[in-house]
């Protein structure tokens, strides 16, 4: 992926942990800087849980408002935010800064920080998603160590699916959600939601409890991300109510009961307060008032069923999303 960039980019940092490499795997040289509400940086974080990576890459978290991202005061004043661990800032920004005094770009989470060479190693939660999982496994126990969430008799299927999954739904919420205008709104729904009815299908045809069936791979990291929070923020805050997960998808949302109920590292990375807050408190153009819904209740329904064979796939009939739907199907080949 190459080395650190020069001073005054606005591109960020696009390097890897790797044996051999600049960056090292060593414990207790690697720092990770995070929010709990970003979907992005869920992402990461969740792999951190699921490969026993939490004791290896320690993490400072921001507070989910207001902009720019801050620290807390600290550890208490906040659940769950935390002050920053090396530099003791106030804002996101003071890191970037540490790592290049020139940066002119976003201040997003997730940052990987190294304390040996004292600069920023990552920020692209895409890039760092698909090489974290292994970046450690020599100081892993097997277990953890043979998790692999691009393995080599799927990459095939990943790579198709990947850039469908984050156009259509990982950043179809957010087209949808900061549409400025009626007919941008209209124009970003319903390939959302047939993007949701592909992969219900999807779901279907593979038969569970994962995305591509019995092995958990990098597209349910990413579509969980999402999935987790669309009743709970997207249907009302971004207006994404043709349907709800729980409502309209039996297939998506036994797949999410099965994995935040049932698979370590889902629920412990999904933090509500921190989710709900971060929309309703920091997108004063879409909610004036920063009121906060209670619902829905509960976050996530239980009852997983495991038998898989008794879950009938459901869809959004909406003309246009069916259009979008039978779009995908004829375009994507797997």
């Amino acid at each position: 992926m190459g080395d650190i960039h020069k001073a005054g980019t606005d591109d960020g940092w696009h390097a890897v942990i790797e044996k051999g490499g600049k960056f090292e795997p060593e414990k207790d040289r690697y720092h990770l800087y995070i929010g709990l509400f970003c979907p992005f940086a869920h992402r990461v974080n969740l792999v951190r849980h699921l490969k026993g990576l939490t004791s290896i890459l320690p993490i400072s978290t921001v507070l989910p408002y207001p902009k720019p991202w801050q620290f807390p005061t600290d550890d208490t004043s906040y659940p769950n935010a935390t002050v920053d661990a090396l530099f003791h800032s106030t804002h996101l920004s003071a890191v970037y800064f540490q790592a290049d005094p020139a940066y002119t770009g976003r201040y997003s989470v997730p940052l990987i920080w190294d304390i040996k060479l004292n600069t920023a190693v990552s920020n692209e939660s895409a890039e760092i998603l698909r090489w974290l999982p292994n970046a450690f496994n020599g100081l892993l126990e097997p277990e953890k160590a043979g998790l692999d969430f691009y393995p080599e008799k799927h990459k095939g299927t990943i790579d198709v699916l990947t850039p469908f999954i984050q156009s259509y739904i990982n950043a179809g919420v957010y087209k949808a959600g900061f549409a400025k205008t009626q007919d941008a709104y209209n124009e970003a729904i319903p390939p959302l939601f047939g993007a949701l009815n592909f992969v219900e299908q999807l779901v279907a045809r593979n038969g569970g409890p994962y995305v591509l069936g019995k092995e958990l791979t990098e597209l349910d990291i990413r579509l969980y991300a999402t999935i987790v929070r669309f009743d709970v923020v997207y249907v009302q805050h971004f207006k994404c109510d043709l349907g709800s997960i729980r409502g309209s998808y039996p297939m998506l949302n036994n797949w999410l009961k099965g994995l935040y109920w049932g698979v370590k590292g889902f629920r412990e990375s999904t933090d509500w307060k921190h989710i709900k807050e971060n929309y309703t408190k920091s997108h004063a153009d879409i909610n004036p008032l920063a009121i906060t819904p209670l619902g829905p209740y509960p976050h996530i329904e239980e009852g997983y069923e495991k038998e898989w064979t008794k879950v009938k796939p459901g869809s959004i009939e909406h003309p246009q999303v069916l259009e979008w739907q039978k779009k995908f199907e004829q375009e994507i080949k797997l």
